[in-house]
């Protein structure tokens, strides 16, 4: 279950935006198989709360990936991380994350 997180109103304040980055282990296309149902679980879970806006892992080679998170705060992105079976199980090599301020796309537009 999320708690702790909310998302702002357009009435009120944008919500923040945030980048994570994932750095993989080596040969990660075969060593995630038996994580994938949980990651992709959980990923489904923060998009359904509007948390996760995107997600998806870098292409020849899978080396790394990115998720964009929205919400009130960078605790968000801490929540998934910690709770992120890559992570717990070991295929994260490093990971951090950024604010970024978006100023255009769609997401400006969406009601």
């Amino acid at each position: 279950m999320l708690v702790g997180y909310k998302m702002l109103g357009a009435a009120s304040q944008r919500a923040k935006h945030f980048i994570l980055f994932y750095k993989y282990v080596p040969d990660m296309a075969n060593r995630r198989t038996p994580f994938r149902p949980g990651h992709l679980a959980l990923a489904n879970e923060f998009a359904s709360k509007g948390l996760l806006v995107w997600g998806g892992a870098y292409q020849n080679p899978i080396d790394g990936g990115e998720l964009m998170f929205q919400g009130d705060s960078e605790d968000v992105v801490k929540d998934f991380v910690q709770k992120d079976p890559y992570v717990t199980g070991g295929l994260v090599t490093e990971h951090r994350y950024r604010e970024v301020m978006i100023v255009a796309g769609s997401l400006l537009h969406k009601k």
